[in-house]
Formats: structure tokens, C-alpha cells, sequence
């Protein structure tokens, strides 16, 4: 106890500051009663936050009900109704009510809502399907064991577990995990994120995982953002890309993480997420016998390694199945009517890569089977007409002229006809090149040239002045084009004539074979 400078009345060292606020009028020492209990004047409420969570939770009940306290609504009984007064049948069903809502998981909304692959998304490694790098052995489980996780980028398809490893990680290295999009986080709200990381980190020791989808569509400006927390270590970055990082992701925050390339799920791993789903899913939708191994297979092969399209074309399935009179033959085709293409991803480039390579091969099979996979998963038709005009003349050029003028009709037709009549223009050039004989002469001259400019000093030498324009009387008088012999007036055009200039003079840029002379010795020994 103390005694209060002002009033001079003996108060609790601990109220002191709470008297003195109070005028002197509160929180004075007086005599307890015989019981110990102290009188309601000194009795000051307890601000909540500082209160134990079961003193906060019997506040909160007795707000709610102000006419009794709280031990009383603890020891207050629900009046008793005599089992006789209850029917049977009414008591039977009641005891089932009882124990269904025992025996019922809690499910939120956001669960009832999620597709069929999101419920079925892996909780731990074991569980990831077809990825290596997390498997037993793998590289990337040695790291998240060891809870050094490093900064990385993870590159696969659509489906392969990019998604769901980054939260395998955060759950399992038990650090604070942030979702973001590269869609709708902008540069501010990353700053944002950093400066709550770099506060979790001082205040308990906890790190941050900050897991970017579609890292790739960030722009130049939202990445560099990141380059400064990424190589202090104050966030963990793991961004999931499709696109190759090497062109979509700036090498200053490449060469801070490591880049992780996760592989293609097979037909067989997509068959055994496919089988698990019906084991865990199945009863909830009691699919009929049209969802069998068959129809397992098919949409395994269809999904062409995406885990993420079988498992929703597999629940889009058990819920057909159920209807009268379809068959699986319909129930198929009903379930695929596209083929699975990203036309603004590298299965683009991929595509029209190895079409093109299949002309300049002369394989008309193998470049038909590529220009239908492109129309049908609806590809731009000029884009093709345009790289068949570029074919022309890199690999067919001097052996067929005619076939740059065949390449530039058929863009022509493809723009004034369109699909689906538009296709047979692009098959009748295809194959048409693909039979020509090849020639890159004019190609590799004109490379060869580059090649020689490349050399210093050969950039800037000067023009043979013969050979320069003199259109002003300076120039003339200066000898500009003084020498030079007009070919036209010479028999056959034939004069003796320099073009070069005089140190690249004798320099040959064409060579004389229309293709190379290598000899691939897997060809021959075909025959």
C-alpha cells in the first residue's frame, strides 16, 4: 500500500495511477469485511483483453442472457419428458438424427462448392502423384525435410502439381503461407506482404512463404519488386509458371531461385489419382456402370497429363452416367469435343515447330497430322499460312520458285475464304512443299554474309566508288560512278567488274550445293 500525495488516503500501489485518474474518489484501501471479500468500490472491471479466454467466453453468455449467470446456465437442465410420452417411432427416428450428426464431418460451404479436383487435391508428398523431385529420393524432399527451402520456380504443365506441392511445403515447414495471383496483386500490395513478412520474422522467428500462380504474367516492374526480399531471405518466393522461364521470368530474379521442371504425368499416373478418386468420391455420387475401367482409360489418355482436367471430366462423368439411355459411346464423345491445346503457351510453339520441321523433312504423313492437330484445337489459319510462306524460302527457295508463289496465294485464300473451307488450301501447300525438292542456298548465302559482317571492320567498308549513286555535280566531279560499265549495253551482260569491296574481294557468301554434304548414318543404315 501507498499513500496518495493528494488526498493522502492509503490505495493499493498497483491502483495508484487508476485513483489518482478517478479525482481521488475511487480505489481507496478500506477495512475487508469478516468473510476476506473486498467492498464493490474497490472492485474495478477487468478490460476483456487482458482476461483468460474462459472468463471472456462466461462474459460473453451472460451479455446474452443478462438474467442469469453463467454458473446458473451451467447447471440449469432441460425439463425431462418421460420416454413414454414419446412415440416409438418418433424415438427411434430422433436417436438416428442423434447419431447421423455425430457421425457427420462439418463441411463449409467452400468445401460443398469446390470441384471434384480441388476435394481431391494431395495434403502431403506422399501423396503427389508422378512428380520425382518429391518423391523418396527426390531433390526437392531432401530440401523440405531439412526446412531449407530455397527460393524456386516451379515449371510444368497445366495439372501437374505446381499448386498443390507449394502448399505441401508450407504446411509441412510450418511457415506462414500467402497465396497471391499475378492477375490481381499489384506492385503495392506485394510491398504490403513483405513488410508483414519481415514482422512475422522479428517478432516470432516464422517465415514466409509467399506462393505466386502464373508467375509469368507479372510485369517487368511487379518482378523486380521482388528481388531485393527474395535474395535478403525476408520472404520465400515459389512461383508456378507453364511458359518457359527463360523468356517469361527476368534473369535477375531467375538467378535467385531455383527453377524445379516438373514432369508430365503419365497415362498410368493419371489412372491412379483417377481410381482413388472413385474410392474417396464415388459414394457421393453412386455413378453407374458406365464409369469403368474403360472409361478410366480413355479419360487418362484424353487428359494428356493434366490431373486437374481427368478428375473434372471424370465427375462431370459419374453425373451423366446416371441418365437413362446414354451409352459410354456418347457419354465420350459428349465428355471430349476438344483436344487439349494452349495456343499462347509452348505447346503453340511446340506445334508449329515440328509442322514445320516435317516439311522441311519431306514427311507429308507427320506435317498433316500436325496442321489437323492445330486446326482442330483452333489455331489462327494465317498464322500457318504465313509460317508456310516463310518455309517457301528458307528450305525449298532456288529448287522451286514457284513455291513462294503457291505459299502467298494460299495466304490469300485462307484470308478470303476462312474454316472450315480454308483448310484444304492449307493441306494442298503443305503437301506440296513437303514433296519439293529443298534448297537453302539464298538461306545460308545470306547467313554467310551476316557471318562476314560480324567481323570488324567489315560493317563500315567503303562502297567501290564506281559503283555509288552520283545524282549532284560534286559528285560527279568527284568520280562518283566515273567507271562503271552498264551491263545491258555489253554482249551477255558480260564485264569485268568489281562489286565487292576491294578487301572482301574473291570472298564467296553463296555456296554451290543447294543442301549440306553431311551423311546421317541412321539413314543409311536403314537400307
Amino acid at each position: 500500500m501507498v499513500s496518495c500525495p493528494i488526498c493522502a488516503n492509503s490505495v493499493s500501489s498497483l491502483k495508484i495511477n487508476d485513483h489518482i485518474d478517478s479525482d481521488c474518489q475511487n480505489f481507496i484501501d478500506e477495512p475487508t469485511s469478516s468473510t476476506g471479500d473486498l467492498t464493490s468500490s474497490q472492485k474495478a472491471p477487468v478490460p476483456s483483453f487482458f482476461q483468460p479466454t474462459s472468463a471472456r467466453k462466461a462474459s460473453a453468455q451472460s451479455n446474452l442472457h443478462p438474467e442469469s449467470s453463467p454458473s446458473q446456465n451451467v447447471n440449469r437442465k432441460r425439463p425431462s419428458v418421460p420416454e413414454a410420452d414419446i412415440p416409438s417411432d418418433d424415438n427411434n427416428k430422433i436417436k438416428k438424427d442423434a447419431e447421423q450428426q455425430i457421425k457427420r464431418p462439418k463441411v463449409n460451404a467452400f468445401q460443398k462448392a469446390a470441384p471434384l479436383a480441388e476435394r481431391m487435391r494431395p495434403r502431403t508428398l506422399d501423396e503427389v502423384c508422378g512428380q520425382d523431385l518429391v518423391g523418396p529420393q527426390g531433390v526437392l524432399r531432401g530440401l523440405i525435410e531439412q526446412d531449407r527451402v530455397p527460393s524456386m520456380i516451379l515449371w510444368g504443365g497445366p495439372g501437374t502439381g505446381k499448386t498443390t506441392i507449394a502448399r505441401v511445403i508450407a504446411s509441412m515447414v510450418g511457415s506462414r503461407f500467402v497465396e497471391i495471383n499475378s492477375t490481381s496483386t499489384g506492385v503495392a500490395e506485394c510491398k504490403k506482404l513483405f513488410s508483414d513478412a519481415k514482422s512475422e520474422l522479428s517478432l516470432t522467428g516464422r517465415k514466409t512463404i509467399i506462393f505466386c500462380d502464373e508467375i509469368h504474367r507479372f510485369s517487368k516492374s511487379q518482378q523486380d519488386v521482388f528481388l531485393a526480399p527474395v535474395e535478403s531471405g525476408q520472404v520465400t518466393l515459389i512461383g508456378a509458371t507453364t511458359e518457359n522461364p527463360s523468356f517469361k521470368v527476368q534473369n535477375a530474379l531467375l538467378s535467385r531461385c531455383r527453377t524445379f521442371t516438373l514432369s508430365k504425368l503419365t497415362d498410368e499416373d493419371i489412372k491412379s489419382i483417377l481410381y482413388r478418386a472413385l474410392q474417396v468420391e464415388g459414394p457421393n455420387y453412386s455413378p453407374s456402370a458406365l464409369v469403368d475401367d474403360d472409361l478410366i482409360s480413355y479419360l487418362a489418355t484424353f487428359s494428356d497429363g493434366d490431373a486437374r482436367t481427368s478428375l473434372n471430366l471424370l465427375e462431370l462423368a459419374m453425373d451423366l452416367s446416371k441418365r437413362s439411355g446414354i451409352t459410354q459411346e456418347e457419354l465420350k464423345r459428349s465428355l471430349t469435343k476438344t483436344l487439349v491445346y494452349d495456343r499462347a503457351g509452348d505447346q503453340h510453339y511446340d506445334t508449329i515447330s515440328a509442322f514445320h520441321k516435317s516439311i522441311r523433312g519431306s514427311d507429308p504423313d507427320a506435317a498433316l497430322y500436325y496442321l489437323a492437330r492445330m486446326i482442330q484445337s483452333g489455331e489462327d489459319p494465317l498464322y500457318i499460312a504465313r509460317r508456310l510462306i516463310v518455309v517457301a524460302s528458307e528450305d525449298i527457295g532456288l529448287a522451286d520458285n514457284s513455291m513462294l508463289t503457291l505459299a502467298i496465294s494460299t495466304h490469300t485464300a485462307v484470308e478470303k475464304i476462312g474454316l472450315p473451307e480454308a483448310r484444304i488450301n492449307l493441306a494442298h501447300a503443305t503437301v506440296a512443299m513437303a514433296l519439293s525438292k529443298k534448297s537453302t542456298r539464298s538461306y545460308r548465302g545470306l547467313n554467310n554474309a551476316f557471318e562476314a559482317l560480324a567481323e570488324p571492320g567489315v560493317a563500315g567498308l567503303p562502297i567501290p566508288i564506281h559503283l555509288r549513286n552520283a545524282p549532284t555535280r560534286l559528285m560527279k566531279e568527284l568520280g562518283y560512278g566515273k567507271e562503271y560499265k552498264y551491263n545491258p549495253n555489253y554482249l551477255n551482260g558480260e564485264v569485268a567488274q568489281e562489286y565487292l569491296p576491294e578487301r572482301l574481294r574473291d570472298r564467296k557468301f553463296l555456296e554451290d550445293l543447294d543442301l549440306g554434304h553431311e551423311i546421317d548414318p541412321d539413314f543409311h543404315g536403314q537400307r
